[in-house]
């Protein structure tokens, strides 16, 4: 039997270089080696923007784009949160014995509640069982998540363990952190501070959706310095940042030029932004026909969410009925 992996796929925006060459590659890897329940969480995005303009086609393009990329529906499960009211019901049941001061204690509600003062809402507080919810519905064992989850996945691993105790069962086993034993590529930003991100600006990364005039923009904008004053100087980061991500894109041959050019202080920035930019262009090419492509079958995308669904759903309720029964709800 292979072990159980679970892992959620933010709802809001588009796939960029960064999440493509980070989590992505590893779940095409996982994919065919365990069984995979893959998910789409828009839940989770009501927490920060509990209004939003378009959610729908928000969850549809980014089921087109991880589609694009290689997730395949029969060989893993592809599901909407939304589309499974167990999960809402095991989040119900555990936030019964989750206590306020350690969800108050969270990293991540500490953080939310600096960043959105006016939106402090249940939802951010109880987020951890929510994500526990998640995981434990389909009784994970492997869990891929960044540092800046690692918390919360201990936190499921108490909520599992606690509904344990008190209800004498075995239900959940304990999930853990998993990156498949591969370190990640981390895709710099094009800003010059740290990763690729939506949320440090839509300049900062580059979509896989993006058009080639639009990349042009961006990587042309790409933050440098003013070249280098002696031969065979370290590279500042900014630099640095462009040469990585053109060691995702570019061929080793354009990488040796570009960096014998910084080597020998003849390197003119402009040159290379438009190298880079091209590269760019011609690595998204078939990711972005196919994701225009996927975006105008409807009826594909439906019969996907609906059979993920299905797939989830057998799980989900074997799960939920034991755990009512656990706790002795029965039907009269």
């Amino acid at each position: 039997m292979k072990e159980i992996v679970v892992s959620g796929i933010r709802s809001t925006g588009n796939l960029h270089l960064g999440n493509y060459f980070g989590a992505m590659k590893n779940f095409l890897k996982m994919q065919h080696d365990y069984q995979c329940f893959f998910f789409i969480a828009d839940y989770h995005s009501l927490t920060t923007h509990p209004t939003p303009a378009d959610l729908h086609n928000n969850v549809k393009q980014v089921l087109v784009e991880y589609l694009a990329c290689g997730l395949d529906p029969e060989a893993a499960t592809l599901y909407v949160q939304s589309d499974l009211p167990e999960i809402a019901e095991l989040y119900l049941l555990l936030n019964m014995n989750a206590y306020v001061g350690e969800l108050e204690r969270c990293t991540s509600f500490k953080e939310k509640i600096r960043k959105q003062p006016d939106n402090i809402n249940a939802g951010l507080l109880t987020y951890p069982t929510l994500m526990a919810a998640d995981i434990l519905i389909h009784r994970a064992q492997k869990v891929p998540v960044g540092k800046d989850q690692e918390q919360h996945l201990e936190m499921a691993r108490t909520f599992g363990n606690r509904f344990n105790r008190i209800y004498a069962c075995e239900l959940f086993p304990e999930p853990y952190a998993f990156n498949y034993g591969t370190s990640l590529v981390k895709i710099p930003g094009l800003d010059g501070s740290g990763k690729m991100g939506k949320s440090e600006g839509e300049g900062n990364a580059i979509f896989l959706a993006d058009e080639p005039d639009v990349i042009r923009k961006k990587v042309m904008r790409a933050v440098t310095d003013a070249g280098p004053t002696q031969l065979q100087q370290e590279k500042p980061d900014v630099i640095k940042n462009l040469f990585l991500l053109m060691e995702a894109v570019s061929a080793p041959d354009t990488i040796a030029h570009f960096d014998d050019q910084y080597n020998a202080m003849t390197i003119r920035y402009g040159d290379l932004k438009k190298q880079l930019a091209e590269d760019v262009i011609l690595f998204t090419a078939p990711l972005r026909e196919k994701i225009k492509e996927l975006s105008g079958d409807d009826a594909f995308i439906h019969k996907v969410a609906a059979h993920g669904a299905e797939k989830a759903r057998e799980s989900a309720r074997k799960t939920v009925a034991e755990a009512r029964h656990a706790i002795g709800i029965r039907h009269f």
